[in-house]
């Protein structure tokens, strides 16, 4: 089981921004493929970013362009950059491994975009 904890959630507007961040230790983050997932009220959880050990990024097409998965390997902590968000992307994200374990969720963190 890996501990996840996120945080930078919030409300905001229509094309505002937030930054996620995840915090994962007692794990080789390194070495470690990490990705964002979210889950919005009456759908299926989604992933909606990765990044490898390398750099390598891939992104779903309702995102990309406007969000942006970054690391810190120092810090074992990956962040979600979101510009020009919309009321569709209200969800809870969390952040997990990929592929995801599916004992190691968080408790996510809130994102509303009102209109």
């Amino acid at each position: 089981q890996v501990h996840m904890v996120e945080s930078g959630g919030g409300l905001v507007q229509a094309g505002g921004s937030l930054r996620l961040s995840c915090s994962v230790p007692g794990i080789v983050f390194s070495r470690t493929t990490m990705g964002w997932y979210r889950q919005a009220p009456g759908k299926q959880r989604e992933l909606v970013a990765y990044i490898t050990q390398y750099g390598a990024t891939y992104y779903a097409a309702s995102v990309k362009g406007r969000f942006t998965i970054s690391r810190d390997n120092a810090k074992s902590t990956v962040y979600l950059q979101m510009n020009s968000l919309k009321p569709e992307d209200t969800a809870v994200y969390y952040c997990n491994l990929f592929p995801f374990r599916p004992d190691s969720w968080g408790q996510g963190t809130q994102v509303t975009v009102s209109s």
